[in-house]
Order: structure tokens, then C-alpha cells, then sequence
């Protein structure tokens, strides 16, 4: 039996009556004591003292929406988050380009048109000019469009003839020529032009994503990515190479598979479990597919929309329904306030007909008023990532304009009585959950803007924050053994440079800037800076 005495004089540990305690009795991974107790406990045999550095200690946190693979991949491929002008974005890719081997697919990208200094949509013929002669296929940053230069356009054989796939759109000119722009569900016509081709080997890009999650105090995730990330990670597990808490969602073409194999929701151990599967209801407001009951301010390219259901809502109620059947719990993507009625009548079904399970929201961020305080009549757990909020802010104004609704909505739903859990969506956002629990205390930019804070009345208290990425998160995907530093639960935590809570009501801008200086997982450590 391992055991281990932490001592700190500032450990939060989530836990009522008392969240401040200032030792931690460790056995084999879980704790036993706290406080006083654990002192006296450790005393009466022999226990391995650790003296915690830093200026705090907290339970590490779970990231409840991340996608690793991407994040993974787009480790090696060209990035184009920071370009400012399609001029920009394109120089970026030549520079690439001449520094990869010849030939080789052009992929990820997370390109941000909505960013740039004139806002145009790009096409084919621009990257055609800055590809060498090869496949390019780039996501942009929300991953739900994809710009694709000719040469893929050919080998996937769309043409002006190519009808648009249900939840999808091929974007054409005023000719009808497909332009390169492909949205939802169209971009998996070019899909298997990169998967078979390109990518390095995943796990090691995983294991370097796994160090990185580790620095920024992620000690839990859930992975939104499908069967080539989790074989990655059971890989690992095999080896002993996994430190981070793994649950794996299961995508939605996927589902027959894991049907097949008996996967259930919550098998696994205490490191790589089986999550939820994941659903698509709309798009995203970035590429102005998220699903609205009002058409967008401004359409897009002159054009009045609503946005786009990816799911018909009759095929997204069957697989819900055929997912519980199979134990396996439900997490389902939607933006728009459109799209998350239909979500919730969906899940309003399913409760009608006895189904248990675990219900997600993926996102939630443009609800009706009306649809809140369904989530709690409902028992659906609105999976939320504070960082969207200070990225999108501008954005939501421009295209979705005065209309009243809940927005990024926390403070209502928290009131609604409703459960959060909190993550990044990364790539899209960075993976610092930091950056997330300044989003939620501020509703600002790092640099500030706007002062006090957009729609400032639905901030959140830095300790609702918290729980949201930690007993939140687990609790999305049915665990309750870990997320507090209290007695039986896993020893996940981690030592910070500041305070948080000091600096909640003295200067909250500075929790962004708050750095990990050791993380623990079950009383491992997991990872010390240098």
C-alpha cells in the first residue's frame, strides 16, 4: 500500500462544509483523510510526506468537450487561427507547403474567415495557387466547413452536378460551380482524401497532447473524437503510457460498431472508460450553420438562412433511441436555438418512454428563455465551454442581432437549477481551463474588452466555475468518484502559481494568466515544471 501525506496551506477541495483544508492522507491512489485527520492518521503510520509548491492547491480539472485527435493532428500541420486577411492565410500555407515533403495532403488549417479584415468567404482557385500540385483540405476553426482546392474537388469527383448531401451544403458560384467550400455533413465527400493518405501515426501526436493537457492542470477529459483516438488510448492504457483520465465518446457512424461490441456507457476503470455518443443537431455560428428559428442578420453571401439541421430531427430521434436501448448515454451538438428545442423534444421522448441515461447538450449557446428550465425538468446536462462566449461575442451581435435569448446563458441556467459541465471544444478554443474559468468569472477578452463583461449578468462565481469543470464535467459522464479532494475520492490535483480565489474579486483578468506547477493523478506525479 502506497500512502502519501500532502501538505499544503491553501488546498481547496471542493468539498462541503468545509472546502479549505491544509493536509491531504493519500492510500493507494484515493483519499482517506483531511485536515487534522490526516495529520494524526499519517502520524500513526508511515506515510511519505509531500510539502505541494505553489500558492494553491485545487482538484484537477476535466475538460468535458475536447476533440484530441484534431488537437493531435493539427500539431503537424499548417496553422492559420492568428491569419488576418485571406492574403495572410494563404502566404502561411506557402510557407508550409515548401517545408513539407512534396506531395504530401494538406489537412486541419482552422482558418477564421469571420476574423479576417474583409470577411470573404475563400475558394479553390486561391489555394490552387499555393498548393504545389497537391490535395488541400483545411477545416475551419469551428470544424464545420472545409476549403478544399480543385485537385480534391476532382478526386472526390464533386462537380457542379454533385447534389448537396442531406445536412450538408456545396457551396456554388453564380455559375453553379462548386467553390471549395463545403459545410456539414458535405465535407465528408472529401474526408477519405486525407485519412488514407497523409497523417503520421496518432498515438505519438496523442502522447505529445497528453503532455500538454497535463501542464495546462487537465487531469480528466472527454474525448469527442472517434475509433482511431480510442484505439490511440487503449494502446496506451495497455502500456501504462496513459496518465490522463480518459473517457471516450462514441461518433455517431460508429454507433452499429460499438453496438456490435457491447460497449456501455461507464465500462472501463478508473483511467479509460466508455462516454456517451455523440450527435450532430446543427452546425456552428462561425459558419453560420447553427440551426436558428429566425434567419441570420445579413444572410450569408446575400443569401437568407436559418442555418442547417444536420440531423433530420425524425433520424436523430431514432438513434437516440436505438443508443439508450443499447446502454450507451447521449451527448447531441447543438448551437442554435432551433436546434436545441428540437434536441430537447428529442430527449423529452426519450424520458416519456422510461430511457434513463445520461442526456447531454453539447454547447447550448443560443437557447430559447422558454427551453430552460426543460434541461432540469428533463435531467439534461447542458455541456457548455466558456471560451466560445469571449471568441464568438462580436459575432453573436453582428449575425444573430437583438433577439432575446439566452446566450452562453450560465448564471440562467445555473439558476434554471440545471447541471453545467465545462470544457473547450479544442481545437477550436485552446484547452487551458484557465482561460475557461476567466471566460465564466468575466465574460472578457484576455486584452480586457469589453469592459464589464458582454451580457455581464450571467457570470458566475469562480467556485461555480470550478465545479463545473470538475464535479460537472464527471458527473456528465456518470462518475462521482473523483473531481473533490474529500475521503474516497481520487487524488487528481494540482499546484498553482496564484490564487484564484484571492484574485476572483481583486483581479480576476489575472486567473487567465494562472500557470500549473505540478499535476497529480492518483497521487502520481504526472507532470513538474521545469
Amino acid at each position: 500500500m502506497t500512502r502519501r501525506l500532502f501538505r499544503h496551506e491553501r488546498i481547496w477541495t471542493g468539498a462541503a462544509p468545509a472546502p479549505g483544508t491544509t493536509a491531504l492522507l493519500v492510500e493507494d491512489g484515493r483519499v482517506v483523510a483531511v485536515g487534522d485527520e490526516a495529520r494524526h492518521a499519517a502520524a500513526a503510520g508511515a506515510a511519505e510526506v509531500v510539502d505541494l509548491p505553489g500558492a494553491a492547491v485545487m482538484p484537477g480539472l476535466h475538460d468535458a468537450h475536447i476533440h484530441t485527435e484534431w488537437v493531435s493532428r493539427d500539431l503537424a500541420e499548417v496553422d492559420l487561427r492568428e491569419a488576418r486577411s485571406l492574403e495572410e492565410a494563404l502566404e502561411l500555407i506557402r510557407e508550409h507547403v515548401a517545408s513539407s515533403p512534396a506531395g504530401r495532403p494538406l489537412s486541419s488549417g482552422r482558418w477564421n474567415s469571420n476574423r479576417w479584415a474583409r470577411p470573404v468567404q475563400p475558394d479553390r482557385y486561391a489555394l490552387d495557387a499555393v498548393t504545389d500540385g497537391r490535395v488541400a483540405v483545411l477545416d475551419s476553426v469551428d470544424g464545420h466547413t472545409v476549403w478544399a482546392n480543385s485537385l480534391a474537388l476532382q478526386r472526390a469527383g464533386i462537380t457542379r452536378d454533385t447534389p448537396d448531401p442531406v445536412g450538408g451544403q456545396i457551396v456554388r458560384d453564380a455559375d453553379g460551380e462548386p467553390t471549395g467550400i463545403l459545410r456539414e455533413s458535405a465535407q465528408r465527400l472529401v474526408d477519405p482524401l486525407i485519412a488514407g493518405e497523409a497523417a503520421e501515426p496518432l498515438r505519438p501526436l496523442i502522447e505529445r497532447c497528453q503532455e500538454w493537457l497535463l501542464s495546462v492542470g487537465l487531469t480528466s477529459i472527454t474525448d469527442i473524437d472517434g475509433e482511431d483516438a480510442r484505439a490511440a488510448y487503449l494502446a496506451m492504457h495497455a502500456d501504462g503510457g496513459l496518465r490522463v483520465r480518459v473517457t471516450t465518446c462514441v461518433r455517431d457512424p460508429d454507433l452499429e460498431l460499438a453496438v456490435s461490441e457491447g460497449r456501455r456507457s461507464g465500462q472501463g476503470d478508473d483511467v479509460l472508460r466508455v462516454g456517451p455518443v455523440k450527435f450532430f443537431s446543427d452546425g456552428a455560428l462561425g459558419s453560420h450553420t447553427a440551426h436558428m428559428t429566425e434567419p441570420y442578420v445579413g444572410g450569408m453571401a446575400g443569401h437568407e438562412s436559418c442555418g442547417i439541421a444536420v440531423t433530420p430531427y425524425p433520424v436523430l430521434l431514432e438513434r437516440i433511441r436505438m443508443s439508450l436501448a443499447a446502454g450507451l448515454d447521449v451527448a447531441t451538438h447543438a448551437i442554435g436555438d432551433e436546434a436545441n428545442r428540437l434536441v430537447l423534444d428529442a430527449f423529452g421522448v426519450m424520458r416519456e418512454e422510461g430511457q434513463r441515461g445520461i442526456l447531454r447538450v453539447e454547447h447550448a449557446q443560443h437557447v430559447r428563455p422558454v427551453d430552460l428550465p426543460r434541461f432540469r425538468a428533463l435531467d439534461v446536462v447542458a455541456s457548455m465551454q466558456p471560451s466560445h462566449c469571449t471568441a464568438d461575442l462580436e459575432l453573436a451581435d453582428e449575425i444573430i442581432g437583438p433577439r432575446r435569448l439566452a446566450s452562453y446563458a450560465w448564471r440562467s441556467f445555473l439558476d434554471a437549477g440545471v447541471r453545467l459541465a465545462f470544457g473547450s471544444d479544442a481545437p477550436v478554443e485552446d484547452p487551458n481551463p484557465f482561460y475557461g474559468l476567466h471566460a465564466a468569472v468575466t465574460r472578457r477578452r484576455a486584452d480586457g474588452s469589453p469592459i464589464g463583461g458582454w451580457r455581464p449578468e450571467e457570470r458566475i462565481t469562480l467556485d461555480e466555475a470550478v465545479a463545473a469543470y470538475t464535479v460537472g464535467a464527471h458527473g456528465a459522464v456518470g462518475r462521482t468518484d473523483v473531481g473533490r479532494l474529500a475521503p474516497g475520492q481520487l487524488a487528481d490535483l494540482i499546484c498553482l502559481d496564484r490564487d484564484p480565489w484571492q484574485l476572483e474579486h481583486s483581479d480576476p483578468m489575472a486567473i487567465r494568466d494562472t500557470t500549473v506547477l505540478q499535476t497529480w493523478v492518483g497521487a502520481d506525479l504526472a507532470f513538474e515544471r521545469g
